[in-house]
């Protein structure tokens, strides 16, 4: 469950932050495979796992710039934009990936990032192997769950972040750059994109295939409405998701059921909906999401 939701987390984290900002980044399927492609691109030239989650962070960092080049500063509709965005990173990336690995009959792989137990704590009994036996992105990424709560509602920050997506006219009475905040939160959210679709690459499947991200970019986007745009809600809903892919995945291999393995595939994206028809109902979004700000229109 905890390997399962840890890219989830990690996209749904950065789109959580875009759309407080006030900016639906529908970009977030291309960008996760673009930073699939690139991080492990440079990860299998360079042998270095780590260089290679910079270079995903790096591209998704440049991508998130560009759908604020589009939404924030053209003020064009953030649905196309980050559509368009999506389908130029996901050409982008199947193009480059043949550019330079051909169509090989094996496609190639790389050393994945190893375990990192805990010492002391993944010798307890059970829990130990289930919660401190893992590679260090996972503790990375949960850890930023309570970072991100403490940007979000401690900081000078976080308010200006808050009120940009909530009354942009307020925030630039009171000085604050809307634009400039918005572009910040764009730039952190493609970042995580990237860095969440080179986990599958470099710590999951270590490999690239077209299908790496099979929709979980658009799964992220539910599981921050499902969430309420909080960090510590958005951690559980991932943690759903994960729980329930980790579930299909175990009933595949079981056998104990005899079904088509696309019901087993299809179980936690629909469970996700359902969850969050039933849940999300009273959820309020930032009331300027989705809204474009004009100075001359104050």
């Amino acid at each position: 469950m905890l390997r399962v939701a840890t890219p989830l987390l990690c996209a749904t984290i950065g789109e959580m932050f875009s759309e407080r900002a006030g900016v639906l980044n529908l970009g977030i399927e291309g960008i996760m495979l673009l930073g699939a492609m690139s991080g492990f691109t440079v990860a299998y030239f360079s042998g270095s796992l780590w260089l290679g989650m910079a270079a995903a962070a790096a591209s998704g960092l440049v991508f998130g710039a560009l759908m604020g080049v589009l939404a924030v500063t053209l003020g064009l509709s953030q649905h196309v934009s980050g559509l368009g965005v999506t389908m130029l990173c996901t050409g982008l990336s199947f193009y480059c990936y043949r550019l330079i690995f051909g169509q090989p009959s094996q496609p190639p792989n790389v050393e994945p990032f190893p375990p990192a137990p805990i010492p002391g704590l993944a010798d307890v009994h059970f829990l130990g192997t289930a919660l401190f036996d893992h590679v260090v992105l996972v503790y990375l990424v949960f850890a930023m769950v309570p970072l991100s709560a403490w940007l979000l509602y401690r900081t000078p920050w976080g308010l200006r972040l808050r009120t940009v997506g909530e009354n942009p006219q307020a925030a630039a009475g009171a000085g604050v750059s809307v634009a400039w905040m918005r572009y910040q939160a764009l730039m952190i959210s493609g970042a995580l994109f990237g860095m969440g679709g080179a986990y599958f690459t470099l710590a999951q499947f270590n490999a690239f295939t077209f299908g790496v991200i099979s929709g979980r970019g658009w799964v992220c986007i539910a599981l921050v409405v499902l969430g309420r745009w909080d960090p510590w809600r958005c951690a559980l809903a991932a943690l759903l998701f994960g729980a329930l892919d980790a579930l299909q995945l175990r009933l595949q291999s079981s056998g104990a059921i005899h079904l088509p393995y696309q019901l087993f595939l299809m179980l936690p994206f629909l469970m996700t909906v359902v969850a969050m028809a039933v849940l999300s109902r009273s959820a309020q979004a930032p009331a300027a999401l989705l809204v474009p700000y004009r100075r001359e229109e104050r």
